[in-house]
């Protein structure tokens, strides 16, 4: 397998977009990638699309938005892990040696549509019967479950939304960049416990573009080649759990395992995550899936100030914070999680969030990040999940 390097990345500005369907949206994020790696679309051998919701012909409409050159197009599915499984597929092209350049794009319009999720097969669902699959609900008793085995609060959660909301007063590109104070997040209508809306990722409109190519080839084209060290996709294994009460942390939890030993770094390796924070509960229970802390240590890892941009706790909300953090609490990383503002403010436009979160860790990577760069950033993890199940994460170094 060749190594394989990001040479050029791009997404737009996530919000709604009635005026522009998703084809144009991407081929807006397809021209500022091509722009950023110096390249025309003609020397793109390969295409990778990732659209939930639109899945069949979704990279045909983009080609005919900015070229048709009659290379093979790729159409991907993969719930909320559709964009970062379609430029998983666009690793593998390279990194066999099939391709030397290759394009994943991931897309998504969804406009004010909710996640709903759906009743499934009667003979296994658990709608009406212990609880609900509707995702709200999903993440609300995931939430519960952390809460009564750890003793987690709705405070330590709901600490993750005031984190995300700060840093996406710093991200241009978020669909909401606008902060939200502990009293805010907690007073806000609630949706699920321990839920409230801020603590839920708003829906919308997004698409982001990667361009890949050999590391040999990468510097034709850059001086700052990103190298994709790590590229794993995991669905769930058979537990007992696992037909009625979903499982959100074993297939991340094998994805982890498996992307480091590949990348050959470790979870204090880290310089800043970007996670699937679907909702605040989410964040929290993902930090110990990903091992950034210990089992049962999320509270105090939220409340340490350590995956806060600058591993501290802004001043402004020190009084907040205080009542709930555990002193003697020694973080086993200094990794910043979500600098983008997460899903909880970026946005969650389900295709193209998993190349959005792969563009967010380049940006810091390269020291394009503006406001929230994170300092000496040099390896980086992007992850997903979707609840079909699958999992990807993906390490990348400078």
């Amino acid at each position: 397998m060749r190594e394989v390097a990001i040479v050029g990345i791009a997404m737009i500005k996530f919000g709604r977009y009635a005026d522009r369907d998703f084809a144009q949206l991407s081929a807006q994020a397809v021209l500022e990638a091509l722009k950023d790696a110096g390249m025309e679309m003609k020397q793109i051998e390969a295409l990778y699309s990732g659209n939930l919701y639109q899945t069949s012909g979704s990279g045909q409409r983009i080609l005919q938005q900015v070229g048709q050159t009659g290379i093979p197009v790729v159409n991907v599915a993969n719930a909320c892990a559709t964009g970062s499984t379609a430029f998983r597929e666009a690793y593998f092209a390279v990194a066999s040696g099939a391709y030397d350049v290759v394009m994943a794009v991931g897309s998504e319009q969804m406009g004010k549509q909710g996640l709903l999720g759906s009743r499934g097969d009667p003979a296994t669902s658990l709608e009406g019967r212990v609880g609900s699959y509707m995702m709200p609900a999903v993440f609300g008793m995931a939430g519960m479950e952390h809460a009564r085995k750890y003793g987690t609060k709705q405070e330590h959660f709901a600490l993750a939304s005031v984190k995300n909301h700060w840093h996406s007063t710093m991200n241009p590109l978020a669909q909401y960049q606008k902060e939200s104070p502990l009293d805010e997040v907690l007073n806000s209508r609630m949706i699920a416990y321990p839920n409230t809306l801020l603590m839920c990722c708003p829906t919308g409109d997004g698409a982001a573009a990667a361009i890949l190519t050999s590391m040999d080839k990468a510097r034709q084209f850059t001086t700052q080649p990103i190298k994709v060290a790590a590229s794993v996709l995991t669905s769930d294994p058979f537990t007992d759990r696992d037909l009625t009460l979903p499982d959100i942390n074993t297939l991340t939890r094998n994805a982890a395992k498996l992307a480091y030993e590949q990348a050959g770094v470790g979870p204090e390796d880290l310089d800043q995550v970007e996670l699937h924070d679907c909702f605040a509960t989410a964040e929290l229970l993902h930090y110990e899936n990903l091992g950034l802390c210990g089992d049962g240590e999320a509270a105090m890892h939220v409340a340490s100030g350590a995956p806060w941009l600058g591993n501290k706790i802004p001043t402004k909300y020190e009084e907040d914070v205080a009542p709930f953090r555990d002193k003697t609490y020694q973080p086993k990383t200094k990794a910043v999680v979500n600098a983008s503002g997460g899903l909880l403010s970026k946005g969650h436009p389900l295709g193209a969030t998993g190349v959005a979160n792969i563009a967010e860790i380049v940006f810091h990577l390269r020291g394009q990040a503006g406001q929230r760069q994170v300092e000496g950033s040099k390896v980086g993890l992007a992850h997903v999940i979707g609840l079909c199940s699958a999992c990807t994460i993906h390490i990348l170094q400078k």
